[in-house]
């Protein structure tokens, strides 16, 4: 029985993992219902009434989620500067209570002041949340003179509670996160792996589901990958273990995903266009027959993609060790063209993408887990570990440059910081002609529909989203309050449950999110014994009239429309494309180009940027059907090409090392039209000038001469180079329509068939 339930355990924590990177959602809740259950347990036992419980439990909350720092020191410190912060806006806020108009001045200057300290990082963020928050917690509890010092002994109660649990019950570090992040990113390429099996076995009813499923864990492989990006200079020794894990990184998300096209290419009867990974109910490739009666090769297709899973996510050392290596050698001999079996050059291709797949794998655990026993390498895999080795001992920490950043009125927190003031102060006029007790949750609306939105369309999402929210999460509370009655402790367990679900939930659903924490005010207003249908109603109104009030102030105050934030972002990842290929090109054709997987990963972040602020033309609810379908192809197109341009970064980064890439200066010539085309898109969505020409001409990959059966085998390399030219090319050519670049096809087509000769 152990033997059976054990891997079941095992794969289905795996999933979980897989489904939270790094388990960073799970921790943060953790340490948030730790943090409030310490601090109800410490004010219980001080004989605290309802009134302050429900404060110290908020403040912990807020002391607990607003610090976002990855290190322990700066944590500590931003936690010390947020008590003095916190004891501050609660004595204001008591102060002002009842003098109306100097108490609604001072709150609209101090969110002005709160959003406008985010231009200072994220301590910065961190103080004016803890400042907005506690003096909003003022209002909602009724704070004044008589109860202010058992109120700030609250919050010294709720800050130390916080620290304990951060710091000791659920303490973190960026080193175990970083670990963490690394398991789930084996656990996401396993996962990938196995739907990709699932492709090669599907019947051609069931391919665009088995499609769906490899777009999904495609794109949750590159979620982690980003992720362990973003915390390699925090988590890592030194920029030299960074730069290697990035690179490790990288190759294996590449590999990966490659391998999803080579199998969805042998299932086709032609090239399978790289698009259909990336872009919803594309059009399918029509079906072959190049697996059909071959039970063998299935057979042995099945075998090593299995056993590439299990190198991704098996164990390399104890009883299990000598067979994973025999299960790597075999693999990697694919990649020297070894007992490549007899089918066709597509399914051949699919052998040889194990392989380099298998090659990444070797190349990721070395990374993450050390030297291991090489006694039982074959020369394949002994080949590879010196290509590795080679790789590693090249790695050189590489000097960063800042970009430029916008000054006054363009900067993002100073225009935010006018707009949330302006519609925080619409919202208090409407509140208080709604209700002069509640009023204070229209603007609380209306300040979290600014929190990481940068364009109109962005906020007019957010607040329907808070909205809805809102009214599943009144109906809910009106349920749990008749339910829960007059226990005051079953209503504070649920909070705990419901808090948890909040932070779990909220970089997955905004609506979830919104829920619950509506549910969670009901069960508070029934523990301080205000609770009323009528309250709960009413925060719908506020929360509509706060959302209304902060789409008002977006559209009319300093407005940053949906198209030029999306134009801005689009010319950034135009040119980070144009960055990654020219410096791949220069390398692979016999030149030096440096931090190549650097510009790779500066064009993820930057795709990631335009993706997100994309999400108003694509959501369902948008009027404009159209553009809708033109931001996601256009946005499926750039996938693309950042899957290609990253390909081609990782093959010219095993040009000094490998005996299999060589370089070939014809390459230059394939990327001239590239970069000019790629200039152009720039130029028009810059507005620079509008007579930009995309020049179209010989197919790119007509360069590669046929080969012979002498010919060198670093040529089949040079061909796949050339094939993501070609889909680069492809790609660009596919956005200078939608983007409204004219095209030419009759420039450059000479060179083009120099080249080729």
């Amino acid at each position: 029985m152990r033997t059976v339930t054990r891997p079941n355990r095992a794969a289905i924590w795996n999933r979980f993992v897989a489904s939270d990177p790094g388990l960073l959602r799970l921790m943060a809740g953790l340490r948030t219902v730790g943090a409030i259950a310490l601090t109800l347990a410490v004010l219980g036992m001080r004989g605290a009434g309802p009134s302050l419980m429900v404060s110290g439990a908020m403040t912990a909350m807020v002391a607990t989620f607003s610090i976002k720092e990855k290190h322990r020191g700066q944590q500590a410190v931003t936690l010390a500067l947020g008590l003095p912060v916190a004891v501050a806006a609660m004595s204001l806020g008591a102060v002002l209570s009842n003098h109306t108009l100097a108490g609604d001045v001072c709150f609209i200057a101090l969110i002005f002041v709160a959003v406008y300290c985010r231009r200072y990082g994220d301590r910065g963020t961190a103080l004016g949340l803890i400042a907005f928050q506690i003096y909003f917690l003022s209002l909602f509890g009724g704070a004044g003179y008589s109860t202010l010092a058992e109120l700030c002994a609250a919050l010294v109660v709720a800050f130390v509670c916080s620290a304990v649990v951060r710091f000791g019950v659920v303490a973190e570090s960026t080193e175990r996160v970083l670990k963490r992040l690394r398991k789930a990113f084996r656990a996401r390429v396993a996962q990938l792996v196995s739907v990709q099996i699932d492709l090669l076995d599907a019947d051609r009813d069931d391919v665009e589901k088995a499609l769906d499923d490899v777009r999904v864990h495609t794109a949750r492989l590159h979620e982690s990958a980003m992720m362990i990006q973003d915390r390699l200079d925090d988590g890592t020794s030194d920029s030299a273990s960074a730069s290697l894990l990035q690179r490790r990184v990288a190759e294996a998300e590449i590999a990966a995903e490659r391998l999803g096209i080579l199998i969805l290419t042998a299932r086709s009867a032609e090239q399978a266009d790289t698009l259909a990974l990336h872009l919803p109910h594309a059009p399918l490739p029509e079906p072959g027959d190049r697996l059909q009666q071959r039970d063998d090769t299935i057979a042995t297709l099945h075998r090593d993609l299995e056993a590439l899973r299990v190198l991704v996510a098996g164990p390399v050392t104890g009883e299990h060790g000598t067979g994973v290596a025999q299960l790597r050698n075999r693999l990697l001999g694919y990649r020297e063209e070894e007992n490549l079996p007899n089918a066709p050059a597509a399914v051949q291709d699919v052998f040889r993408g194990i392989g380099e797949a298998a090659r990444a794998a070797l190349g990721l655990r070395l990374a993450l887990d050390g030297p291991q026993d090489e006694s039982d390498d074959s020369p394949e895999t002994k080949r590879s570990r010196e290509e590795l080795d080679a790789e590693d001992a090249s790695i050189a920490a590489e000097e960063k440059h800042d970009d430029p950043h916008p000054t006054g009125l363009d900067r993002p927190t100073t225009r935010a910081a006018v707009q949330v003031s302006v519609g925080s102060s619409l919202a208090i006029v409407g509140g208080e002609l709604l209700s002069p007790q509640r009023w204070y949750w229209a603007v609380l609306t209306c300040w979290v529909v600014f929190l990481n939105t940068s364009s109109t369309g962005e906020i007019l999402v957010k607040g329907y989203r808070r909205l809805l929210g809102t009214v599943l999460g009144v109906i809910a509370g009106v349920i749990l309050a008749g339910v829960v009655g007059n226990h005051t402790w079953t209503a504070f367990a649920l909070v705990l449950l419901f808090i948890f679900a909040m932070y779990f939930t909220a970089p997955v659903s905004y609506v979830l999110m919104s829920f619950f924490v509506t549910a969670m005010l009901g069960l508070l207003y029934t523990v301080l014994n205000t609770y009323s249908p009528a309250v709960l109603v009413l925060r719908i109104e506020e929360t509509a009239l706060g959302a209304v009030c902060g789409m008002v102030a977006a559209v009319v105050v300093l407005p940053v429309q949906t198209d030029r934030r999306t134009d801005e972002l689009l010319a950034a990842v135009l040119v980070r494309l144009g960055d990654v290929t020219g410096a791949a090109v220069e390398q692979l054709s016999g030149g030096i180009a440096l931090d190549l997987l650097d510009r790779a990963r500066d064009l993820d972040t930057a795709l990631d940027n335009l993706r997100g602020s994309t999400k108003p033309l694509t959501h369902p609810i948008t009027p404009w059907r159209a553009r809708r379908q033109t931001a996601r192809y256009i946005v499926a197109l750039l996938e693309t090409c950042a899957y290609h341009a990253r390909s081609l970064a990782a093959t010219a980064e095993l040009l000094p090392y490998s005996k299999s890439v060589a370089a070939d200066p014809r390459l230059k010539l394939a990327g001239r039209r590239l970069s000019h085309n790629i200039d152009a898109l720039v130029a028009r969505v810059t507005h620079d000038t509008g007579d930009g020409v995309a020049e179209t001409g010989a197919s790119l990959a007509a360069m590669l001469e046929p080969q012979t059966p002498d010919s060198p085998r670093h040529d089949r390399v040079t061909g796949r180079v050339l094939r993501h030219l070609q889909r680069l090319d492809e790609g660009v050519i596919g956005l200078a329509r939608p983007l409204g670049v004219r095209i030419s096809t009759s420039a450059r087509k000479e060179p083009a068939r120099s080249a080729a000769r």
